[in-house]
């Protein structure tokens, strides 16, 4: 049976799974953390041999000052801890790739070519796609013989009509600086909503859903018939919703107004709405578990924070609801979209009229993992959990590609 192994190289580490594709689940997984950090840490995990038996675990440390090194690392827990990749047909290796401008609406096999394409469009996203690509090359060495895609996490957004992509910004830098909306998540989005049409029973050509990726990062999209219509983060994955960290929407002028009247540089600007704002800026906390104990304790700033971001929220699903016309469900997924029942009612609350509630019970007995809807039986629209699989859909559009 055919096998994927996917791989999400991130500045200092490398997340990776391999799937059995024919259950379409994981027979492995792990991380490398703190690469080019002293001492790495590996965490490999291997599922229990039957069901309800938890996954075997694995620890342990080495150095590994670059990708190379921890894909290396990666490769001999396979060959100590199991399963062997020389005993196992791997079909393709699957990439996550953050970053592919306009040039990539969909996966693609790498090539020299491809390589060069993805340092090109760095620039667009220069925390991700250099680890992306150093991942990539490390793979291309290790696997010499096996297919190699790039899944892109703006591909799926390559649906935007030009007047949702489209900036009112001077022509040349939309021309020559690639400026315009690119978004981002795609690919938990394309599984996530294509997930939620076939709970529905409905054909994906003829279902309309807006779609929450609620996790430290947050977007919203808008998904018209298997298609992103709109979608809340843009240039960079600093607009839109508020973040654990990142300000979500500001004043475009804000950047011009803080280095005038605070002394500070654009790049200081930069760094401190990317990772200074959002939830733990209002809070002091950006873990929404932590956000709630203090709300809980009668703390008047966390309390602000949880509604800011939940208006923010509503703000969006009313938006997104008046682009698609017509919505067949609302779904909520990533850490905090899957796990925050709490989160989940405010983002809903005084959508009534829009036809959108929500059943309390059902949404706070929700099983973790599990897909559910948390609307009451027969809602105008259902309001649904889908726990998101960005691993699984790598490898699915990976063998899509094969197969094509």
């Amino acid at each position: 049976m055919s096998h994927v192994l996917v791989l999400n190289s991130g500045s200092s580490s490398i997340k990776y799974q391999l799937l059995d594709m024919g259950e379409g689940a994981p027979v492995a997984s792990g991380v490398v953390e703190r690469i080019g950090e002293g001492q790495s840490i590996l965490t490999h995990k291997v599922p229990g041999n039957t069901p309800g038996t938890p996954a075997r675990k694995h620890e342990r440390r080495e150095a590994c000052p670059d990708h190379e090194a921890g894909l290396k690392a990666v490769l001999d827990a396979f060959s100590t801890i199991g399963p062997d990749l020389d005993g196992i047909e791997l079909a393709a290796v699957g990439h996550r790739v953050v970053h592919g401008g306009a040039r990539f609406g969909g996966a693609v096999l790498v090539d020299d070519q491809v390589e060069r394409d993805i340092e090109e469009l760095a620039p667009l996203a220069p925390l991700h796609n250099p680890a992306n690509l150093a991942g990539i090359q490390g793979a291309r060495k290790a696997f010499p013989n096996v297919p190699q895609v790039a899944v892109f996490d703006t591909a799926f957004h390559q649906t935007l009509p030009p007047a949702a992509y489209t900036y009112a910004v001077p022509a040349h830098w939309r021309t020559e600086h690639k400026v315009r909306r690119y978004g981002f998540h795609g690919t938990s989005h394309a599984y996530v909503s294509r997930r939620a049409a076939e709970i529905l029973g409905r054909d994906v050509a003829d279902t309309n859903v807006i779609v929450l990726h609620l996790g430290n990062g947050a977007s919203a999209t808008a998904i018209q018939g298997g298609r992103s219509v709109e979608t809340s983060m843009g240039l960079t994955p600093l607009e839109g919703l508020v973040m654990g960290t990142r300000s979500g929407d500001v004043d475009p002028s804000l950047h011009a107004y803080l280095v005038r009247n605070a002394g500070m540089s654009a790049a200081e600007v930069d760094t401190a709405l990317n990772k200074q704002s959002g939830v733990l800026a209002l809070a002091g906390a950006n873990d929404m578990r932590e956000v709630w104990r203090m709300v809980d304790e009668g703390d008047a700033d966390a309390k602000l924070a949880v509604d800011v971001y939940c208006h923010r929220l509503r703000k969006y699903i009313g938006a997104y609801y008046a682009a698609l016309g017509r919505v067949d469900a609302l779904v909520f997924t990533a850490g905090v979209g899957e796990n925050d029942e709490r989160v989940r009612a405010g983002a809903v609350a005084g959508l009534e009229r829009l036809g959108l509630t929500i059943d309390p019970a059902k949404n706070e007995n929700l099983e973790r993992g599990t897909e559910q809807a948390i609307s009451p039986d027969g809602a105008e629209i259902p309001v649904m959990v889908i726990p998101t699989n960005e691993e699984l859909e790598i490898a699915v559009q990976s063998l899509d590609l094969l197969n094509r």
